[in-house]
């Protein structure tokens, strides 16, 4: 008899969940309390654009997805830093070729959903978890429209409800369950830059571009279309904060000012600044995972993290690859496989956040700085002579498939070594000589 599982939203990483679990041969339901995405006309305003790396392409891969999603991604080889007087250095992100690409969160989403239907998931929208026990894998769900209830048991439940979930409320209630929230100072907002009336970008369309200014910052994803997804990072309180921007005038003051060579970009900025929300960010962490054997988180509901390496859809696909690996060692037994799942994800969780923070602070504070951008050339040279010992954190983190704990151990080892050979008085003439590369090696 074939096996149900029952998934809890129909997001990015639920779509694929889906997918995974229906190509295992399960009957799989997936229930969303939103309305259907296909149903909407999606444009800008709450939805920061996605920056697919090797976790996750590797993830959609596993299931045949990665071919279709190539169609709609958009390489970016590097990143562009744009100065307050609208001058440009630029920073490539690995080696020859490597890039990270720009999706469109609603685009993959339909894909996604599309995909999974294809291989038999059945998806049912605007149904909220109301209750859950744990023991008998049921979930009593409520029509947000009808408010007509249900009762659905399954073999197994996942949680892929997002950073807000249901399912990992119900877990906290019942069964003592470690849980954080913690919100960061900044908030976000996304902006629009419209495409050229040809269709065509109007700036580098192969990169992602950074306006760092200290404690805030703004970045731009190129589209399909031409356009650039942009999100501005700030405060919410204190200077430069979203709190001081309060009329027309200190708005366009401060984008003229601070980002001049953006706001030439976007016409109607002002318009798209009071309509377009800000938002929250926080970082969510809970412990365990899952719950008996029927019960178990994915993606944000597990480990929901702020956006600054690109990483939260990348995770949660990896989530899913690990866990399907895990069925497969545990041929299909849930209980030990989400028992080894949540002992074996926890820690990458963990370092996904700590890894998110952590290039906050690179992006906004650092990519301006010479010196910085010394010591990434640096590591480029390092690693390229001796890769079997060295690979750059950005590196691990976007090219390989490297835990995100393990990448988070050896960048912070590496971090310190580098400091160490930034101090040389010497090191701007000399830092690509022999000299430099013999001392880095010494002191690994």
């Amino acid at each position: 008899m074939k096996k149900n599982i029952t998934i809890a939203g129909a997001g990015l990483v639920g779509s694929l969940c889906a997918l995974y679990m229906s190509k295992r041969g399960f009957n799989v339901s997936v229930f969303e309390k939103r309305n259907d995405l296909r149903s909407e006309l999606i444009t800008v305003g709450k939805s920061i654009n996605l920056a697919l790396s090797e976790r996750g392409w590797t993830a959609l891969a596993k299931v045949g997805a990665d071919k279709e999603v190539r169609k709609i991604a958009i390489p970016m080889y590097k990143r562009i830093m744009h100065d307050s007087n609208g001058n440009l250095s630029e920073q490539i992100y690995g080696n020859p070729g490597q890039a990270i690409y720009s999706v469109s969160r609603a685009a993959l989403n339909v894909m996604m959903m599309e995909m999974a239907e294809k291989n038999g998931t059945t998806i049912e929208f605007n149904q909220k978890c109301v209750d859950i026990n744990f023991k008998t894998g049921t979930t009593i769900l409520e029509n947000t429209h009808t408010k007509e209830l249900k009762n659905i048991t399954s073999d197994l439940i996942i949680g892929a409800d997002g950073a807000f979930s249901k399912i990992r409320s119900h877990m906290i209630k019942r069964r003592r369950q470690q849980y954080s929230q913690h919100y960061i100072e900044h908030g976000y907002k996304e902006l629009l830059i419209p495409a050229n009336e040809d269709g065509t970008h109007k700036i580098e369309k192969n990169a992602l571009h950074i306006w760092p200014r200290g404690n805030f910052m703004l970045i731009a994803l190129p589209n399909m279309d031409g356009s650039y997804t942009c999100t501005l990072f700030a405060p919410f309180d204190g200077e430069n904060s979203f709190n001081e921007l309060n009329s027309k005038e200190n708005i366009l003051t401060y984008f003229n000012k601070t980002f001049p060579d953006f706001a030439e970009l976007v016409p109607d900025l002002y318009e798209q600044f009071i309509n377009n929300p800000t938002s929250p960010m926080a970082i969510i962490k809970t412990d365990p995972w899952h719950v008996y054997e029927k019960t178990v988180l994915v993606g944000d509901s597990a480990h929901a993290t702020v956006p600054f390496y690109g990483q939260g859809m990348n995770s949660g696909f990896e989530d899913c690859r690990i866990l399907d690996e895990l069925l497969d060692k545990h041929n299909d037994h849930f209980g030990n496989s989400i028992k080894e799942y949540s002992k074996l994800r926890k820690p990458d969780g963990d370092g996904v956040q700590n890894l998110s923070m952590h290039n906050f602070i690179v992006m906004r504070d650092k990519t301006g700085d010479p010196k910085f951008l010394l010591q990434k050339k640096i590591e480029q040279k390092f690693s390229q002579r001796y890769p079997d010992k060295w690979t750059p954190l950005y590196s691990m983190v976007s090219f390989t498939n490297i835990s995100y704990a393990d990448a988070w151990d050896i960048g912070m080892k590496q971090e310190k070594l580098m400091q160490t050979i930034m101090k040389d008085p010497n090191i701007t003439e000399m830092w690509d000589s022999d000299e430099i590369m013999e001392k880095m090696l010494s002191l690994m």
